[in-house]
């Protein structure tokens, strides 16, 4: 299993393709195809047909995904476009310390998650 930088619900800018510099909140995380569904970026025209009585049929526009390369995380301490650094942080759990990996600004050097 692969695993991203970013994960569901991170504020990212698009930094490749047609949606350069765009802005959006990550909706879907897909970790095994190391892509990401940015909200506002990469639409796509899906044709559906009704599929109950009553309901339309037609063109729907909505978010494809994108590579997980092409999107920076946005800090949300800074609020630049920033790479991440991976740091251990001792936790305690149940009364023992525990080392747990956390997602760490480039830039601001602030904690993340």
């Amino acid at each position: 299993m692969n695993s991203l930088n970013v994960k569901k619900g991170d504020t990212v800018v698009v930094i490749s393709g047609k949606d350069k510099g765009k802005k959006g909140k990550i909706m879907v995380a897909q970790p095994d195809d190391e892509r990401v569904i940015v909200q506002g970026t990469s639409m796509v025209t899906r044709h559906v047909k009704p599929r109950k009585q009553g309901q339309p049929g037609g063109r729907i526009e909505k978010e494809g995904p994108i590579h997980a390369s092409n999107v920076m995380l946005v800090c949300p301490k800074c609020d630049k476009p920033t790479r991440i650094a991976h740091k251990l942080k001792e936790v305690e759990i149940s009364g023992e310390k525990k080392q747990k990996s956390v997602r760490v600004c480039k830039k601001c050097g602030k904690v993340i998650d």
